[in-house]
C-alpha cells in the first residue's frame, strides 16, 4: 500500500498549549481535557506545487492527503465522499442584490456533511488499531459512523435521542451498528453513552472529543477555495451550527491555505441557530468566552438541538476570527425555507440545512450581508429522512 503523503506532526491543545504524539489513540487533551487539533509540517509543502498536483487527483476529499491525518491509504475507508456541488440560487427573497450560492452536502454518501468527518475519523481510528467505536448523535453523525464503520469493518454503537426520525434509526441498524435510544437531547445521549462505555474499551467519536473528525470537516473549506478561486471567494459563508465542527474545520482550512500563500481574504463565517436553542449566538452577542448551557432547548431541527457544544471556545474563535457573527431563526422560518428550497430550487434540505436560507434575510436586514456580496449557504444534509 502507498503512503498518503500526510504531513501530520503532532496534536496540540489550544487551551493549555500541550503537544501530544499522534502515534497512539487519544481523545481529549490529557493535561486539561480540551480539544486536540492536528498539526502539520506546512513548511514542507509549497502552495503552488500542491495546487498544481490537485488537478490530477480524484475529486474526493482524499485529494488533500498532505493535510489530512491518515498516513497510509491501506486504512482509508472511503465511499467516494467529497466535492459536493455548489449551486447558484440567484437573489433570495428579501435579499435584493446579494449573489446567493448553496453548497449541497446532502449529496454526500450518507446524506450529510457528517460523512466527511467520519470518513477521516474512522480511517484514522483503524490506522491506530482501534476496533470498537461509539458516538452520541442527533442522527446524521450516527448514520455516518455506522456506514464508515461497516466500510472499515469496525464495531459501532450509536446513541440517539428517542425522538430521532425513524429512518435514521433504521439506517444505523442496516449498516450493522448497535443502536441505543436515550430520552432527551444529544447532551443526554452523550452523558448516557460515556457512562455506559466507560469500561468497555470502545473509543468515543463525539464531536471534538477526538482529533480527526474536524480534519474531515475542514475539507469543506478546501473545496470552497477550489470551486470559487478562479472567480472570487464568497464574502460570507452562512452555516447551521449545532456542535460547531463545520465552522471550526473551515476556519482551520482557510488558515492553512493562507499560511501556504494561497489565500489572502478569509470569508466571514456566520453561525445560524434555532431560536429555541442558541447557545453560540448568545455567547457571540454577549461577548462570552464560551457558551453557557441553554435551558429548555427546543427546535424541529435535531442537529441544532445542542444545548452546550463541547470546546465552544473554538467555535467562537472561528466566527470572531473572520469578523463574522451569529443569527437565530424560528422553527416556522426553517420549515418555510425547507419548502422554498425544494419548490423553487429543487434542493432537498434537512431542517438544519435550510436554516441558512431562512437566516439570509435577517443578515441583510441587519447589514451583516450587503448588496453586491457573494454569499454561500451550506445545506448540511438531505431532507429525505424527514419526509417519512
Amino acid at each position: 500500500m502507498a503512503p498518503t503523503g500526510s504531513l501530520l506532526r503532532a496534536l496540540e491543545c489550544r487551551a493549555c498549549c500541550s503537544e501530544v504524539s499522534p502515534d497512539r489513540p487519544v481523545g481529549t487533551c490529557p493535561t486539561c481535557g480540551g480539544a486536540l487539533f492536528a498539526v502539520y509540517d506546512l513548511e514542507r509543502l509549497t502552495g503552488a506545487t500542491w495546487t498544481a498536483h490537485l488537478a490530477d487527483r480524484p475529486a474526493t476529499l482524499w485529494r488533500y492527503g498532505e493535510l489530512l491525518p491518515v498516513r497510509s491509504d491501506e486504512f482509508v475507508a472511503t465511499l467516494g465522499e467529497g466535492f459536493t456541488p455548489v449551486l447558484r440560487l440567484g437573489e433570495a427573497p428579501n435579499a435584493a442584490g446579494v449573489e446567493t450560492w448553496l453548497k449541497d452536502e446532502g449529496a454526500m454518501p450518507t446524506g450529510s456533511f457528517k460523512a466527511r468527518g467520519m470518513a477521516v475519523g474512522v480511517s484514522r481510528a483503524k490506522e491506530l488499531g482501534l476496533r470498537r467505536l461509539f458516538v452520541p448523535s442527533a442522527g446524521n453523525a450516527g448514520v455516518a459512523l455506522a456506514a464508515y464503520g461497516a466500510r472499515a469493518r469496525l464495531s459501532v454503537r450509536v446513541y440517539l435521542p428517542e425522538a430521532t426520525p425513524e429512518p435514521m434509526k433504521e439506517a444505523c441498524r442496516r449498516y450493522g451498528a448497535e443502536l441505543v435510544t436515550v430520552p432527551g437531547t444529544i447532551r443526554d445521549a452523550g452523558e448516557a453513552a460515556r457512562r455506559a462505555e466507560r469500561s468497555t474499551g470502545a473509543f468515543d467519536m463525539s464531536t471534538l472529543r477526538e482529533p480527526y473528525r474536524v480534519e474531515g470537516k475542514k475539507t469543506m473549506g478546501f473545496e470552497v477555495w477550489e470551486q470559487f478561486r478562479r472567480e472570487r471567494l464568497p464574502e460570507a459563508i452562512v452555516y447551521p451550527t449545532g456542535g460547531g465542527t463545520g465552522l471550526v474545520g473551515m476556519f482551520r482550512a482557510f488558515g492553512q491555505l493562507r499560511e501556504l500563500g494561497l489565500l489572502e481574504r478569509i470569508p466571514r463565517l456566520y453561525a445560524v441557530q434555532a431560536e429555541g436553542c442558541a447557545p453560540v449566538v448568545h455567547a457571540l452577542k454577549a461577548g462570552l468566552p464560551k457558551t453557557e448551557v441553554w435551558e429548555n432547548p427546543h427546535t424541529l431541527a435535531p442537529g441544532l438541538l445542542v444545548p452546550t457544544p463541547f470546546a465552544s471556545e473554538r467555535i467562537l474563535e472561528a466566527v470572531r476570527g473572520t469578523r463574522g457573527g451569529g443569527v437565530t431563526v424560528t422553527d416556522r422560518e426553517i420549515a418555510e425555507a425547507v419548502l422554498a428550497l425544494a419548490g423553487r430550487h429543487g434542493v432537498s434540505a434537512s431542517p438544519e440545512g435550510a436554516a441558512p436560507f431562512a437566516a439570509l434575510p435577517h443578515l441583510v436586514r441587519t447589514g451583516a450581508v450587503r448588496a453586491g456580496e457573494r454569499v454561500l449557504l451550506f445545506n448540511t444534509g438531505s431532507g429525505i429522512p424527514f419526509l417519512t
